[in-house]
């Protein structure tokens, strides 16, 4: 196993290291706090070919590796952490439709999306369907053979009124996961319509609302892949979403330890900067060490998936539960080194604390990761 960047990688890391310092670093505290979508600098980074990182070249897109989006994922949310994961969001139905949709999908939707002329958003969750997602009510009926009349509501969803195209699942069938399918819902479909902005604990630079479909009629060449495939699709999507929002744990994480390691080095007690005192010293080397631990749970479970590894959706589920727990509390930990100023939304990391804490919810829930690798280790 090699644990060299190559050439390439270093190139792609030092390129979102500098594009997240400059765009990203700079207004990450006030798109927090005034809760601004950062559009532009979306796009800004869809120039550099962000929002489509690991979708074919042909239509569009980077056609740079798992493991490489990784790479990109932790440096932009060393930046912000809450806009790099709404990218995330985009890259997978941007990778959805590259990977299971039809022709004429890729050409209408994926270079409008690589360039985010036009914003996307995942629609799974639903009221009464969060981590038993195959239970979901959303239902799409054929009307005639040009349309499906959609109805129901999607919770949670980033993004919100501000995307122009929701990939939404949706009941087709009978029950459970084999009656799924996925269809493309595209802005000012008559019908759809959204809830109010929520307000939330973290991630304030990305609106977050329900979604509501009433009677929307799809044209049904908008289904992605076909009928009857849309929870394997959706699974599939997940285990990416678990990579990238594992490193986007561990971009959160690095920035709340270089703070903290500046921050110990600057700050006097008892005649002597904090760093010298053993039990900061400690601190700062189990931070280090968690968050090497993490990145290579990370890159094995990013390098499964470009592989095709049976075991990706395990590797993915463990490295996304086991990111997200350490990191969460490496941030928290962070706090604690900054004492009171850590608390003051002068400095980032109460933020980070609150945007990190998420990551252990979104994504499949860490107790479902739990169930997932259990799954796994009985059918060894």
């Amino acid at each position: 196993m090699n644990f060299e960047y190559n050439e390439d990688q270093l190139a792609i890391k030092e390129m979102a290291k500098n594009f997240s310092e400059t765009e990203f670093k700079p207004y990450a505290s006030e798109w927090d706090q005034k809760e601004i979508f950062p559009v532009e600098a979306l796009k800004k980074a869809a120039e550099l070919g962000l929002a489509a990182i690991y979708v074919n070249e042909k239509h569009g897109g980077s056609g740079l590796s798992r493991l490489d989006a990784a790479i990109v994922f932790e440096e932009l949310s060393r930046g912000c952490v809450s806009t790099a994961a709404y990218l995330t969001i985009h890259n997978m139905v941007t990778w959805m439709i590259d990977s299971h949709g039809s022709e004429n999908l890729k050409e209408k939707f994926i270079k409008k999306l690589s360039t985010m002329d036009i914003m996307s958003s995942y629609c799974l969750t639903e009221a009464g369907s969060g981590s038993d997602a195959a239970a979901l009510k959303t239902t799409a009926l054929k009307k005639g053979n040009s349309h499906y009349l959609l109805n129901g509501s999607k919770s949670f969803i980033s993004g919100g009124p501000t995307s122009d195209v929701f990939a939404v699942m949706c009941r087709t069938g009978g029950e459970g996961a084999n009656g799924v399918s996925c269809l493309l819902v595209e802005k000012g479909t008559k019908g759809l319509s959204f809830g109010k902005q929520e307000k939330k604990m973290g991630w304030n630079s990305q609106h977050t609302s329900m979604v509501n479909f009433d009677n929307c009629e799809i044209p049904i060449d908008n289904i992605v892949g076909n009928e009857g495939d849309g929870f394997k699709i959706a699974m599939k999507g997940l285990d990416g979403g678990r990579i990238n929002i594992a490193a986007c744990s561990l971009g959160g994480a690095r920035a709340a330890l270089e703070a903290s390691i500046t921050y110990s080095a600057e700050r006097k007690q008892f005649g002597k900067s904090i760093d010298q005192f053993q039990v900061t010293q400690f601190k700062l080397a189990d931070m280090a060490t968690e968050l090497e631990a993490s990145r290579l749970m990370v890159y094995r479970a990013a390098s499964s998936l470009d592989n095709k590894d049976p075991q990706a959706t395990k590797l993915c589920a463990m490295a996304k539960r086991f990111t997200t727990d350490i990191c969460s509390e490496i941030c928290n930990t962070a706090l604690q080194i900054h004492g009171g100023y850590g608390y003051l939304k002068d400095f980032p990391l109460e933020r980070l604390v609150r945007d990190l804490r998420v990551h252990q919810i979104l994504e499949g829930t860490n107790e479902i990761m739990r169930v997932i690798i259990s799954r796994h280790l009985k059918n060894n």
